[in-house]
């Protein structure tokens, strides 16, 4: 028995020689261009007969749209990411939490192809997410079904794959009726798509964790693990390289170590690399650490990267949060994940915008509310110097729903900006042992996956239960509540306390008179929600209050959605301090006199605007809000007061009104640190136009917010225009959304126009891929000077991607009739239930010589509109034998020599669907059949 012993070793050999023999490196290509698009369901037809039933049931037989031969010739083309919500109108019978907007069920499609040396590497199909429930089809086969909106899917395709000439399909069917939040949440495809590359043995996706850990604050160790899997076919030994490069690109550890993979499994390497004094992340200088790793055996397998930051976090009972040693209040805003003009489908760019929006009012925390943000986030917040609060969306350890929050820990446990882990937001379970025992089920999991940061929950009530989840989480949150801070910490002086939520204060961006028949609320922190409280309020009870980590604002950002304390028309919320657009509230100026130190940056600001035409003599409040210790207020040069400066409440005075210039003087020690001036304007004149930046890279990647505004004739802003603006575009960019900040407002947001809302409006540019050269903008408006700029489009490297293919009709699957000595007729019919009789066969098919001579062979023919016009061919690239095409009873073409050969045939205009037949008579002395591929070309 050794000779066979002596096969099952060669065997096996040769299957690992297979495994490696296509291990290039690996490849993260885009598969955001090139997707069909249809809004609404498509209907499956119903499945009436016991083969429509068999056969349905079968792998790779998806009915409908999910079809591989289904016709999307009339569907639109579009681009990845992509929130259909948001291109719709408003709607009163719509959902008010979703912001009026008509969701609805949508579906995807796309084809690819692989080249031939792809086969025998391991394939990923990545959606980074999806709003809301979806389901994913590779060539009609169910690869993947997602119960949330923010969760990314990372789905092993490999099986399912085709290569050389055949194309692949992928369908999408997205269930956006579905709903996870009170808050607008999009539709569609919103995040960026992937196909990932890999050799068969690989680090898996998200399979390397570095988190640094010290003792002192001065002694370092890297821990790291590596999770390796296989989809090869045997067992493989390799070798795990980790190496730490720090900011500057310098090579400063590294260690090896062996690893077993056992075929379709999965090995863990842990490392430990020694560190000597590492570059701190902090706020200030956020220093980051790339961690490469390598697998090899004999080559290089594959290759991975991660990066980390070496820094400290605690949470004190008493004294807060600490970041490497040093007490941080945390300055926080929630904040959701839309933006005027683009809704969900947000730009990195505009991500990079909006953070330093945050960054400019002295934000040093985010709570991205209340689910996971999109990666290319996370990296901005590293890279920036923020604090985050990384948020779970849905309460439930059950098995479909762990796996969100387990994903969730797994991609972000490596992000030195992420200091929480927040499980929940306001669950009514959260007083109740069922809560709890939830909740510690859901913190194990967390604690299994990253034990160096603390678990916490946002809970609005239940905190002084018997049994709540308070006990089973490391820092408590507080969604408002301010009145129980005390008490709380009193009943439980040893567990640290943060604020998770706080204030839900009202402000209309340039409105300073409230007016709830218009719903319009005064931007002068005076109205709040009848749970919160203003944001003086709020923050005075959060600083004053060592024992509390800090704070987060609800909210950082207006958004769609819940226009509370109305309803329809007001179509979005005013909590911000931005509006949707990142245009600063009277909010944003007063965090920033709190926030930020006087030594950093002296603020100054006045408040509100200084046009009330008609209400000369009467009081006007005037609010100065600054960093500075006092400030002196004056009217066309003349001192109206000087006042020193609350830290929390600002200063105001009571100002009559007269038209000109109100300027306020920040003081410190009695001399000038900074200047504030608000003029009267006149009426407009004509528009400006001021670009976040001069230039664009030409990737189809880059976008730009643009600021629309109006002057007077002394080029003064006119802070209560509300004209419309229409725009004209030329260059390689495309607007690909407008807004103005105006929670009431139903203009369009994929449209060339937009009204100014109280002097101010935006429009979203992004460059084509490729593109390159001038880009112009007009901006024109009636009775008004239009504006105009340049920007220049840099030439750019696109990502590497995909290119999307067209759609094929090929012919794969066949019945096959018996054998038979004489001539059938072709079109002779099958019993329904007749599973047997026939064999089933894929092209290529070929029978070895053989007598008798005659087979039938037999499939479903389906044409898409654009081929079923009497002009399209159905090519058999190869018929071995003599043959009969015959299509629903018709004789369509006949080959006469047996020889194997190509044969064409004209397709004529009819039915959709088709029984096609090709009867073969066969040379006894050769092979026979459908020997080579079977497609539809067009003329």
């Amino acid at each position: 028995m050794a000779w066979r012993r002596l096969l099952e070793v060669l065997l096996l050999a040769l299957l690992a020689v297979s495994s490696f023999a296509h291990a290039g490196p690996r490849e993260r290509l885009s598969l955001d261009q090139g997707w069909l698009f249809h809004l609404g369901d498509v209907a499956t037809p119903p499945i009436k007969g016991h083969g429509a039933s068999y056969n349905s049931a079968k792998a790779g037989s998806a009915q409908g749209a999910a079809a591989t031969d289904f016709d999307d010739s009339a569907w639109r083309r579009l681009d990845l990411p992509h929130d259909w919500a948001v291109e719709g109108g408003f709607d009163a019978n719509e959902n008010i939490s979703q912001g009026y907007r008509k969701r609805g069920i949508a579906w995807y499609r796309r084809y690819f192809q692989l080249p031939l040396a792809d086969r025998g590497r391991h394939v990923e199909l990545q959606f980074d997410a999806i709003a809301t429930h979806s389901t994913v089809w590779v060539n009609g086969i169910v690869v993947n079904r997602n119960w949330s909106g923010y969760n990314g899917r990372n789905i092993d395709i490999t099986p399912y794959l085709r290569y050389g000439e055949d194309v692949n399909n992928i369908a999408v069917r997205v269930d956006a009726d579905a709903m996870e939040g009170w808050w607008y949440e999009g539709a569609g495809i919103y995040r960026h798509t992937w196909l990932v590359k890999r050799s068969a043995v690989h680090i898996a996706t998200d399979g390397i964790h570095a988190n640094p850990v010290s003792t002192d604050g001065k002694r370092w160790s890297l821990p790291v693990e590596i999770e390796v899997n296989s989809s090869g076919r045997a067992v493989r030994d390799a070798e795990v390289e980790v190496t730490l490069i720090d900011p500057t690109g310098k090579e400063v550890s590294s260690s090896r170590s062996k690893v077993r993979v056992p075929p379709l499994g999965t090995s863990t390497v842990k490392l430990q690399l020694a560190v000597q004094r590492p570059k701190l992340w902090t706020l200030q200088d956020p220093k980051l650490y790339r961690v490469r790793a390598r697998l090899i055996a004999g080559q290089a397998l594959d290759e991975a990267e991660t990066t980390t930051g070496f820094r400290t976090i605690r949470f004190d009972a008493d004294k807060g949060f600490f970041l490497n040693g040093l007490p941080v209040k945390l300055q926080g805003v929630c904040i959701h994940q839309d933006h005027a003009g683009v809704g969900v489908a947000v730009p990195e760019a505009i991500w990079a915008w909006r953070l330093r929006r945050l960054k400019d009012m002295g934000v040093n925390a985010i709570r991205f509310a209340h689910n996971a943000p999109a990666a290319e986030v996370l990296d901005l917040a590293d890279r920036m110097g923020f604090l985050v609060m990384d948020e779970n969306r849905n309460f439930n350890p059950s098995p479909d729903y762990l796996q969100q929050l387990t994903w969730l820990v797994k991609r972000d446990r490596n992000h030195p900006s992420v200091v929480l882990w927040s499980v929940f937001n306001e669950e009514p379970m959260q007083g109740t042992e069922v809560g709890y025992e939830m909740v510690r089920r859901m913190v194990h999991a967390v604690k299994a996956l990253d034990a160096t940061r603390p678990v916490t929950a946002a809970m609005n009530g239940g905190l002084f239960a018997d049994i709540n989840v308070s006990q089973a989480v490391d820092v408590v949150g507080f969604n408002y509540q301010i009145g129980e801070y005390d008490r709380f910490h009193k009943a439980n002086p040893r567990v640290p306390l943060t604020s998770s939520e706080d204030t839900s204060a009202f402000m209309s961006r340039g409105e300073f008179k409230s007016d709830p028949a218009r719903h319009l609320m005064a931007s002068d922190d005076s109205e709040a929600a009848y749970w919160g409280n203003t944001h003086r309020q709020a923050w005075k009870a959060i600083a004053e209050r060592p024992f509390i980590a800090g704070g987060f604002v609800w909210t950082g950002f207006d958004y769609r959605g819940e226009p509370t304390p109305f309803e329809w028309p007001s179509a979005g919320s005013v909590f911000g301090a931005m509006d949707l657009c990142g245009f600063a509230k009277t909010a944003f100026w007063l965090h920033r006199a709190q926030w930020v130190k006087l030594a950093e940056q002296p603020v100054v600001k006045i408040a509100p605007h200084w046009n009330w035409p008609g209400q000369e003599g009467q009081k006007q409040r005037v609010m100065v809000l600054s960093n500075a210790p006092r400030v002196r207020l004056l009217l066309n040069g003349q001192a109206v007061g000087e006042a020193d400066v609350d830290p929390y409440e600002m200063v105001s005075f009571d100002v009559a009104y007269a038209p000109g210039k109100l300027e306020a003087v920040a003081l410190q020690g009695g001399k000038e640190v900074a200047r504030d001036v608000v003029e009267t304007s006149g009426a407009p004149v004509r528009l400006l136009l001021t670009p976040d930046r001069t230039a664009l890279a030409g990737d189809g990647l880059d976008a730009m917010p643009i600021t629309v505004s109006a002057l007077d004739t002394q080029n003064r802003p006119v802070p209560t225009a509300n004209v419309k603006v229409r725009f004209e575009l030329s260059g390689a960019a495309s607007v690909i959304g407008v807004g103005n900040g105006d929670a009431n407002s139903h203009e369009s947001e994929k449209a060339s126009e937009r009204s100014l809302y109280n002097g101010l409006a935006q429009v979203i540019l992004q460059s084509r891929r490729g593109g390159s050269g001038d880009v112009k903008l007009r901006a024109l408006a009636d009775g008004l000077q239009p504006a105009e700029i340049t920007l220049a489009v840099h030439a750019a490297p696109t990502p590497p991607a995909v290119a999307a293919a067209e759609p094929v009709t090929q012919l794969l699957y066949w019945r096959i009739s018996p054998a038979q000595a004489q001539q059938p007729d072709p079109n002779v019919q099958l019993a329904d239930n007749d599973m047997n009789t026939w064999g089933w066969g894929e092209v290529p098919i070929k029978q070895k010589a053989e007598s008798p001579a005659w087979r039938l062979y037999r499939t479903d023919l389906r044409l898409r509109a654009d081929l079923n016009d009497g002009r399209a061919r159905l090519v058999f690239r190869e018929l071995a034998g003599k043959a009969q095409v015959w299509l629903a009873g018709v004789k369509l073409g006949e080959k006469t020599n047996a020889a194997p050969a190509e044969l064409s045939v004209l397709l004529p205009q009819g039915a959709t669907q088709r029984q096609l037949t090709v009867m073969v008579e066969s040379d006894p002395a050769q092979p026979s059949g459908v020997s080579g591929k079977v497609v539809v070309q067009k003329p």
